[in-house]
């Protein structure tokens, strides 16, 4: 039987298409309000950013636009979701609610109780996939039964398990005629001036689908040899999209031709549904360690290191250009990011969870479960082990590796435009007499680094092996 109208809740599933919850509602109900909630906690907390409350902004005026054009809207409320959805809801006569899944330990909970408040009033509250490409990670374990926590055999589990089709994008929306739609808040409202990157990708779901093109086009074929070429930027830049849902994960596998660059592409894909699955099957990875024995880890706290990591001053020049990425794009290259999870935690002793936190306040793509999951697994202590010198990266060696024209550091780092190619990994080494020929004194137009490498990596070998043998 039919309903009259349902409720469509949008949280980080920011389109139109392929979104299971929005079409099932369409053909379940006479009306369909889609709607968004604004939330203090999430939008201005700790864990809050300023280029992330823009891309999502943008993303909620594109999502309104594209409801409007099949003449729908996107109704905004300001509040906590389970008093504005049931607010809404009696307002309305809504008989159901929809959602898209979503695997947090925070969404899970705030689900729980918007169920349980909903229920007072016999409205009901129904999930959907969308999220992810795979439709629940319950189906996914090992042949034991328990929860993966090496990436390879959850990649290949992951790729044996059967895809929900597309859900179709709605030809028609019809709103219930006395409803009050409220304004999409202006960037203005909910962002701080200057902790916005002046660079950055604009969201929405019709900026998300022209990227996605163009990468389908001219990027994804090469990916598998140039993913790790730091200055080609070859990498699709979609993670952000995905982040909010405006692009389908589901959707892009679809689409993916056959092929080395696809294919490597598609494992990218499954190192984040891993994450997600990480952070829902182990929650307190959230604040701990994965590995327990590393959990007695002693970090150390020097405030002049990690302010000078994060201002992109270390003396490290891939580093400091990748630093100084993430400050004016809100978003920095992959291998970029292992690098300097690798240097903040093992060459400067500083807790992983700094850096997480220090991303999760720049990335446009701050993802709670991706984010986590990196770096713990850049510092050694989460999942899919590896022993600690394999994740130990000489940052010389990974900038000669990585970044061998140079184009990549100069880019970020201009003071050191001018410091020839044999000398730009270590800058430190040039003679005075180049220093003053090129105008670039180490040490005042750029600085010696802050620690010594190879004294660094000795000491952390030690201290993760005194804890192994601790424990």
């Amino acid at each position: 039987m039919s309903m009259k109208t349902i409720i469509v809740w949008y949280r980080n599933d920011l389109r139109i298409h392929d979104h299971p919850a929005l079409a099932t509602a369409v053909a379940d109900a006479e009306h369909v309000i889609p709607v968004f909630v604004l939330n203090d906690s999430l939008l201005s907390g700790a864990r809050a950013s300023s280029n992330r409350n823009r891309f999502l902004i943008e993303s909620l005026e594109d999502l309104k636009k594209s409801l409007v054009g099949i003449g729908g809207n996107l109704v905004i409320r300001h509040g906590d979701a389970e008093a504005e959805l049931l607010k809404l809801a009696t307002e309305t006569n809504a008989e159901a609610v929809y959602y898209t899944a979503d695997y947090t330990t925070y969404a899970i909970n705030r689900d729980r109780t918007v169920k349980k408040t909903l229920a007072v009033q016999a409205v009901s509250f129904r999930s959907f996939p969308g999220r992810l490409a795979v439709s629940s990670l319950d189906k996914l374990a090992t042949k034991a039964g328990n929860p993966h926590k090496v990436f390879t055999p959850f990649w290949k589990n992951w790729q044996q398990i059967i895809r929900r089709d597309i859900a179709a994008m709605p030809a028609s929306i019809s709103l219930p005629s006395d409803i009050t739609i409220g304004a999409v808040p202006s960037i203005e409202d909910w962002t701080k001036p200057e902790e916005l990157s002046p660079d950055v990708l604009h969201g929405g779901e019709t900026n998300g689908r022209e990227r996605l093109k163009a990468w389908l086009q001219d990027g994804l074929h090469n990916y598998h040899e140039s993913t790790n070429d730091m200055a080609a930027d070859t990498t699709s830049r979609l993670s952000s999209y995905l982040h909010f849902g405006c692009l389908s994960a589901r959707e892009i596998e679809t689409m993916l031709p056959a092929g080395l660059g696809a294919s490597a592409w598609h494992r990218q894909l499954a190192w984040r549904e891993f994450y997600h699955y990480v952070i829902y099957k182990f929650p307190d990875n959230t604040t701990q360690e994965f590995q327990e024995r590393f959990r007695k880890l002693k970090w150390d706290d020097n405030a002049y290191y990690l302010n000078a990591w994060k201002t992109g001053k270390t003396g490290y020049p891939v580093v400091d250009a990748a630093m100084r990425q993430l400050l004016q794009q809100g978003w920095m290259h992959n291998r970029a990011r292992l690098i300097v999870g690798s240097f903040l935690t093992k060459d400067l002793w500083i807790d992983w969870r700094l850096g997480e936190l220090h991303f999760m306040q720049l990335l446009i793509d701050g993802d709670q479960a991706n984010n986590n999951g990196n770096w713990q697994w850049i510092a050694s202590v989460g999942v899919d082990p590896a022993p600690v010198f394999r994740r130990l990266y000489n940052p010389t060696t990974q900038q000669l590796n990585y970044d061998p024209t140079g184009d990549y550091v100069r880019t970020y780092v201009p003071e050191l435009k001018n410091v020839p190619d044999k000398y730009l990994s270590q800058p430190w080494s040039m003679s005075v007499e180049l220093q003053n020929e090129i105008g670039c004194i180490i040490g005042q137009d750029y600085p010696a680094p802050i620690v010594d490498h190879k004294k660094a990596r000795l000491e952390t070998l030690d201290r993760f092996r005194a804890t192994a043998v601790i424990s």
